[in-house]
This record gives C-alpha cells, structure tokens and sequence, in this order.
C-alpha cells in the first residue's frame, strides 16, 4: 500500500545557503526506496481555516520503504540541514487501500455505536 511523507513547514524570511543544499541532495536520498515528490513548492488554495505553510508530500511504494529513506543514513545527515533553519512538522501515513470507500467506514462506526 502506499505511504506518504507529509510535511508541513513554517515560513521563513530568507532561504539559508543550508536549506538550499538539503533541497539539492534530497532527491537522491529518496530514489533508492522508490519515494517521489507529490507536492513540492505548490501554491496552496485555502479553501477552509488557514494555511499559512509550506506542503510537501512524498509518495513511497510503501510504508516500509518510507520508513526506510527516514531513517537513512543518507536522509538522516541531511536533516539537521533543514531544521537548523525551518520548523516544521513531519509525518509518514499509509494510504488507502484500492476500493477504500468512506461510506464502509461509516457503517463500521454507526454500527460500534449502535451495539
């Protein structure tokens, strides 16, 4: 099932010279577990509450593999290269199966709730 690195950053005045090289080296530390940008950079379109932040979202084929390129040695050493300059939140969650439908999901709950 595939699985997401979400990550939602904070706004910063000027880009640090450390950002920068993190941006540069990231993707190579993503291919070997097979992780793609989603979302990188995109201009977000509030359409409920606020969003004042940056969003990136990379998909792995996997939760395992995501977990994998988190924990990298390779991703690790990077890290410090961003949060040294940009706070943020990070998340890794597994998608939906194929057929997910949130009505199944629905019934489940009404159903716990009836009994």
């Amino acid at each position: 099932m595939t699985a997401y690195a979400i990550a939602n950053l904070r706004p910063i005045k000027t880009m640090p010279e450390d950002v920068v090289v993190y941006m540069e080296t990231i993707q190579s530390t993503m291919e070997p577990f097979g992780g793609r940008f989603l979302v990188h950079g995109a201009t977000l379109e509030v359409r409920e509450g606020s969003w004042p932040n940056a969003l990136v979202i990379v998909g792995f084929p996997s939760m395992a593999e995501a977990r994998a390129w988190y924990d990298s040695p390779a991703y690790q050493s990077l890290i410090p290269l961003r949060t040294d300059h940009i706070e943020g939140d990070v998340v890794l969650v597994e998608g939906v199966a194929e057929g997910y439908e949130a009505a199944a999901t629905a019934a489940r709950l009404r159903a716990e709730r009836s009994a």
